[in-house]
This record gives structure tokens, sequence and C-alpha cells, in this order.
């Protein structure tokens, strides 16, 4: 038994290393003797328990906080007894008072963060789309980033809540009335839509997956999801491949939620998708160069005040937001049906702290 949980471990351990980022395929290292937190907001969720876990295999993560409303106690306990270096810990909100006080477990949790990821909130369903979440998740996502601002305004944020492409407004014009945004700091993570588009088209043309590294461009739902396949080097599309795997990317999730009846949606892939941003983002803050990833952040590369497309990022959070290259006819076509979706989406976001 104890020979077969060590090839298991062995094999998570390969697996970590892979990433959907160039940069990322490096080993991993520390680069400096600082040490680095990551709080999980709704680490008890489908996505926030394997993310947690995945975050506490990292040598990059030092301290590992989980935050939720339930069972972040019991959690925190059964991670703590992983043999890495992080420690662990568990928070819930602070039970009522008079005269109100700041949420004392939220703030415990994110004080001294470095990096903030936020899966938080309801799952879709079968027939939901990511709008449909809007309601409560916006809510949801707005409370958490307030108290980002108040208690680590310099974190960067990895928002995973859905919808992304509104909840990611969110957050920003939260922290813009705080007086602490900085689009250096702020996120989307998409990185889900490029582990998709790396496996679909390793499928396709009977390749290693880790040896692919497809581009995804626009925002993370539906038709606002882009994948660049004409940039895959040497890889040859028929007209109607090419349709099937944009359209699987575009609506990978919706396959899951299918698939799991009613039971749930892409948790453990997300999980890992969220899990490589966030080291990769790590191992920048800590001062490895070379660190290229996909992100949905504030940027002047189209109309929309947010995009998706390939980031560099540095010490600091965001350094550079790239340019994601010419786009074939057949990408022309998606990025025209694209850009009114992503912008309404991005307004109803802003709208809904606003107005």
């Amino acid at each position: 038994m104890f020979a077969a949980r060590s090839a298991t471990a062995a094999a998570l351990k390969k697996v970590a290393t892979t990433s959907t980022a160039k940069a990322a395929s490096k080993a991993f290292s520390s680069t400096t003797a600082s040490s680095a937190k990551v709080a999980v907001l709704g680490a008890t969720g489908g996505i926030g328990q394997p993310l947690s876990m995945l975050c506490k295999l990292s040598p990059e993560v030092d301290e590992l906080a989980c935050y939720d409303v339930v069972g972040t106690p019991g959690v925190a306990a059964d991670l703590s007894h992983i043999p890495s270096n992080s420690k662990t810990s568990g928070h819930l909100p602070s039970q009522g008072t008079w005269p109100p006080r700041s949420n004392d477990g939220l703030g415990e949790a994110l004080t001294g963060a470095d990096v903030v990821v936020i899966p938080a909130g309801v799952p879709r369903k079968p027939g939901m789309t990511r709008d449909d979440l809007f309601n409560t998740n916006a809510s949801i996502v707005k409370t958490l980033v307030e108290g980002c601002a108040e208690f680590c305004p310099e974190a960067v944020l990895a928002i995973i809540s859905n919808p992304v492409n509104s909840t990611v407004p969110i957050a920003a014009e939260v922290l813009k009335k705080a007086g602490v945004y900085d689009k250096t700091k702020l996120c989307g993570v998409t990185t889900l839509d490029v582990c998709r588009a790396n496996t679909f088209v390793a499928e396709n043309q009977g390749w290693n997956p880790a040896d692919v590294d497809v581009t995804v461009i626009g925002g993370h739902a539906g038709i606002t999801i882009l994948p660049l396949f004409s940039q895959v080097p040497n890889a040859s599309f028929s007209d109607e491949d090419l349709e099937k795997l944009t359209v699987r990317t575009q609506f990978g999730g919706d396959e899951v939620v299918k698939a799991k009846a009613g039971a749930g949606s892409a948790t453990l892939s997300m999980a890992y998708a969220g899990y490589l941003f966030t080291e990769n983002v790590l191992k920048a803050l800590r001062g490895e160069e070379g660190i290229v990833q996909c992100a949905y952040v504030e940027s002047e590369l189209t109309d929309a005040t947010y995009f998706a497309s390939p980031c560099r990022f540095d010490k600091n959070g965001v350094a550079e937001v790239l340019p994601f290259g010419e786009l074939s006819a057949y990408e022309q076509q998606w990025f025209g049906k694209m850009m009114p979706d992503l912008q309404k989406q991005i307004q109803k976001g802003e709208d809904f702290v606003n107005n």
C-alpha cells in the first residue's frame, strides 16, 4: 500500500510540473527565501478543496489559508496531514457582534496574503449559463474583494468565480471605490480554456499535450472564448475539425456539466488550472523570469476594457499584456461575434457595483 501511495505521489508531482505556459515547464524552484502566502476563498467547495490540496503540495506555497462559510477547519486539518513544507490554516466568518465589526475570519485568512484565489460561489447546473450565476456569485465576489481591499490590498487576485467576464469588472470597481485598484494585481483565471485547447489539439494531432501551448483570447464564457489554433506550430486541421475543436473549447464546461448529470460542474480540471495559474504567479513574484500565461485582465488590445491574452508576469504581478498575433479569417469571424457579448458582460459587472 505504501508503495502504491508513493507511486501516486510521484505521479502527481510529475503532473504538477507541467504547465500550459512555456515558461512554466521548468522545474519547481524557490528563488528567494521570502515566504509566500496563498489564500483560497471558497476552500470547501468542489473547486476549492482540490485547489487547496494542490497548493498544499506546491513548494512555492509556504502558508495556505483556507476560507469559506462552512467546513474550513476540517479541510485545513485534513490538508495539514500532507507532508509538505507549507503550513495550513482554516477560517470561518466571524460570529455576529454588536457593534458590528470586520469579519475577523476573513481578515485572518487574507492578512499577509501574496496571492488570493477566489473560486467561491455556486456551480453551474444543466441548462444554466455562466450568466445565470450572476446574481448570486456577483454578491459573493463583491463581499470577498471588499475584504481583500481592506486586509491585503497589494495581493494578486485570481478570480475563478463565474461569470468571470463580469466578476473581474466587479472586483475592479470594488477596488477602485476603496482606492486600492492596481490593474497589475487583478486577473481572471482563463487557464482552463488553455488546458482544454491543449488537450483537444493533442488528441486531434496525436501529440503529447505537454508539447502543446494554444493561445486562447477573449473572455471565459461560450463564444467569448477564442482559441487561436492557426498559431499552433506544425498543426494541420480540416475545416470540420477546426470547427469542432473551437466549439468544444468554447463549451467544454457544458460537456462536463451534462456528463455529471446535475451533480456538479468542471471542478477538478478547474482546480488544476487554478493551481497552475497560481503557481506561475508565485514563481514570478519570487523573481523567476519568463513567466507568460493567458489571463483576463485590464487591456488596451481591443475595444473591451478587459480581455484575455498572453501576459508576462514579474515581481509585481502583470508586467505586460502581450499582443495575440494575427488572426486567421476563421478566427476573425469568431472575434466579431465575441466582442459585443464580452462588452455587454463587462458592463453588467461594472453596473452591479456602481448602480
